[in-house]
């Protein structure tokens, strides 16, 4: 029988998550000599064989894989047999890597049991993880992915750590953050105010949490600060020290038993809190917990996903679970930025964080999560490019200003960062130059391209002048409408709608666009109709107060002498003065076409945003929190006009805020006015669909931008376009909000430089 060889390549994320271990039994139970090992393109299999099975070697490498691996693409060719016998696990390349890590994923259930069961080794021990779980993203320094390259570098394992680390057959076989009591990391509980030790470790800060305490405890990408949810006191401290009045704080649960108390779990929010990706999952409120998401209708929910999390919630079945940072500054991943002014008590590790991560915050929408945050447990999961669009070059992309994130594409796929949170802040923009780095590292990335946005004063688009190579810029809201395009493996080629809805981007005209309807290819967009332009009252100034809006959209549609609504009264008659004479006089009133400041506007009018709100979403939160208490088998929408006379066609909401001002006469609870807000922007969008469907042939739909973030508006919009006929597609693994920015500018510029179009 003739001797067969092939060597093959597997990539994808094939490191870190026991495929060498699985590849090396497959083999053996197949009857091949050879040998597997990771290199800088993924992991390299080396097989021979008397006969050729190599079909159902191939089969079973797809069909039987680790449940962390994600497999891109396998190559194979024929070779001359090299005479091995049996199968070996070889020595990790050295070469240049471009491969991808599993994102940190939660204690699998065989360490679970491990750590409650004391006749095992590892009970109690807060590191336990195997090839199933751990931490991987935020402990590594530089791939291919070995021990040596990650944070656990300084840990010598001990004889019986080494003993299952070299056993191919043990489920901890080459886990690079295998360890024990004995070898590994060591917790410590210390006093914020000296640094000095305190005796008791984890069963003290039990303790101390359930005495009104709260604690930094430090986690995979960073630190959380910890109270206990129930303790009103504790939660009003843990605000104070925050600076959050309002802003909803997350909830760690002991088990979803703990969750059903509270809020609402239907099945897909069950898949998504229990899977090995555990994020906060926003649910619907069962039973108010005062002070934890106050005004709104959802609250954020995650089960542990450490073994330390689960011990810690043994004995405190639920606790506030918030970053640890400072006010718009970047969550804390070090012991020495951990003080007195944060916390009483720290509960640390010397196990170091190589790149911090946030949680993640999902909600989920027609069967579907909308991401509120991409960090851990989804990243650095890679994004396939559409072959077509694919090409041997390395682009770099800087997103937007606001909720930034880094892309970065190479060897025809798509790394996006975790949310690295607003660039006007200092820290960020240090938090992003040091992911940058990060990213370059890991996958051997050097760019050769770099794309930002159109807005010229935007700290990434400076720092992308800076980079002296060759330099694209997009419009906002056209790289928002060609991000899903790219999730969703949409080839250059036929038009669609961009239905592009947030806050601000900056417009081709200079104006602050946010209410956008963009008819749209790879190439190129016009608009085909927007909000129509109104005052933004003080520039940013009335993103942050709420009733400058309002005074805009009464002012359109009554003229000077509007009413002064009930809401109105609370704002000092000289604000609203100076104000109207700000609008007389076009003095820092730029025009904007913003849904989301159209949202600010109908949320204060109805008496239910504040004159001044504490975080950006506010408001409209506020308005969707009242929406959804309305029974659904109420209808009806507000009129409203859209005047065609020429292109851009502008869509006038006056005749609606005509009507919500009549409805608060008529003394209609602002619920039902609320409700029907919504209903109304589903019905703009639908008529506007069927416009571009009836003059540019359309019936692809997309819609992004933060505002999609809400759930009425995002659920009552897609069946309303499905069941006109139109295929629709929006953000599933990636935000709606800016955070998506940094992907559709790759596909901005993979398509100008493949069309010989791109230019410096």
């Amino acid at each position: 029988m003739t001797r067969q060889a092939y060597r093959l390549i597997v990539r994808g994320t094939v490191q870190g998550v026991g495929f060498r271990p699985f590849i090396y039994r497959l083999a053996s139970r197949l009857g091949f000599d050879g040998y597997v090992r990771n290199t800088g393109q993924g992991v390299e299999i080396y097989l021979e064989k008397d006969g050729d099975e190599l079909s159902e070697f191939l089969r079973r490498l797809r069909a039987e894989a680790p449940p962390l691996a994600r497999i891109e693409g396998v190559d194979y060719q024929a070779v001359p047999p090299l005479g091995r016998t049996g199968f070996e696990i070889d020595r990790t390349g050295q070469e240049k890597s471009f491969v991808f890590i599993s994102p940190d994923i939660a204690t699998c259930q065989e360490c679970l049991r491990e750590i409650n069961n004391p006749r095992e080794r590892r009970y109690r021990y807060p590191f336990t993880n195997c090839t199933n779980c751990g931490p991987r993203y935020t402990i590594v320094r530089s791939l291919p992915y070995d021990r040596s390259r990650t944070t656990m570098s300084g840990f010598k394992m001990c004889p019986d750590c080494q003993q299952e680390y070299q056993n191919p057959l043990d489920r901890r076989y080459h886990a690079q953050p295998i360890a024990c009591p004995r070898c590994g990391p060591q917790l410590v509980l210390l006093n914020a105010r000296n640094g000095q030790r305190v005796a008791g470790g984890l069963e003290k800060a039990v303790s101390l949490i359930r005495q009104g305490r709260i604690l930094a405890i430090k986690g995979l990408g960073g630190f959380h600060l910890v109270c206990e949810a129930t303790n009103l006191a504790a939660v009003r401290r843990l605000r104070k020290i925050k600076k959050r009045q309002t802003k909803p704080l997350a909830l760690m649960a002991r088990d979803l038993s703990t969750i059903k108390k509270y809020a609402r779990v239907g099945a897909g929010e069950k898949r998504w809190l229990t899977s090995p990706f555990r994020p906060i999952v926003l649910l619907r409120k069962k039973l108010e917990l005062l002070e934890i998401a106050p005004f709104i209708e959802t609250i954020g929910f995650m089960l542990p996903y450490t073994p330390l999390h689960h011990l810690l919630l043994q004995k405190l079945p639920l606790i506030v679970a918030t970053s640890s940072n400072r006010k718009d500054a970047p969550i804390i991943k070090d012991d020495n930025q951990v003080g007195v002014e944060l916390c009483d008590y720290i509960l640390t590790h010397d196990r170091e964080i190589a790149m911090r991560a946030d949680d993640s915050v999902i909600k989920v929408v027609g069967g579907k999560p909308v991401f509120l945050r991409r960090a851990r447990g989804f990243v650095p999961f890679p994004q396939p490019v559409p072959t077509s669009l694919q090409l041997p070059v390395q682009v770099l992309a800087v997103g937007g200003e606001l909720k930034n994130t880094i892309s970065i594409y190479k060897n025809g796929y798509v790394v996006t960062s975790q949310f690295l949170g607003d660039l006007d802040d200092y820290e960020n923009s240090r938090y992003f130059e040091e992911t940058l780095a990060h990213l370059k590292k890991l996958f051997s990335f050097e760019p050769e391209v770099v794309v930002s946005d159109l807005h010229p004063n935007f700290w990434s688009t400076r720092l992308a002048r800076s980079l002296k190579i060759p330099h694209l810029q997009v419009q906002h809201h056209f790289a928002h409408s060609l991000a899903p395009l790219l999730e969703h493996q949409v080839p250059p080629g036929g038009k669609f709608l961009g239905v592009s809805f947030d806050g601000f981007g900056y417009g081709d005209d200079g104006q602050a666009w946010g209410g956008e309807f963009l008819l749209a290819d790879y190439d190129n967009y016009s608009r085909l109709a927007h909000l129509d332009y109104l005052e933004l009252a003080g520039g940013d100034a009335a993103a942050r107060e709420p009733w400058r809006m309002a005074v805009a959209y009464l002012r359109r549609a009554f003229g000077p002498d509007f009413p002064r609504i009930k809401s109105l009264k609370l704002i000092p008659p000289s604000r609203l003065e100076a104000v109207l004479k700000m609008m007389d006089r076009k003095i820092n009133c730029p025009w904007t076409s913003s849904v989301g400041r159209l949202f600010d506007a109908v949320s204060f009018i109805c008496g239910l945003a504040p004159a001044r709100v504490e975080y950006e979403a506010e408001a409209p939160s506020r308005l969707e929190a009242a929406a959804a208490k309305v029974p659904c088998r109420q209808v009806g929408y507000y009129p409203f006009l859209i005047m065609t006379g020429q292109e851009p066609y502008r869509v006038d909401f006056s005749p609606a805020i005509r009507q919500m001002v009549s409805d608060l006469d008529k003394k209609i609870k602002p619920e039902v006015l609320a409700w029907k807000f919504h209903l109304t922007l589903v019905q703009v969008i639908l008529q506007l669909a069927r416009l571009a469907r009836k003059e540019a042939g359309i019936s692809r739909v997309v819609l992004t931008g933060g505002v999609f973030l809400n759930r009425i508006l995002t659920e009552h919009t897609e069946k309303t376009l499905r069941k006109n006929g139109f295929e629709v597609l929006r953000p599933v693994y990636y935000s709606p909000g800016d955070e998506s920015l940094s992907l559709g500018q790759i596909a901005y510029a993979l398509n100008r430089l493949k069309s010989g179009t791109g230019s410096g």
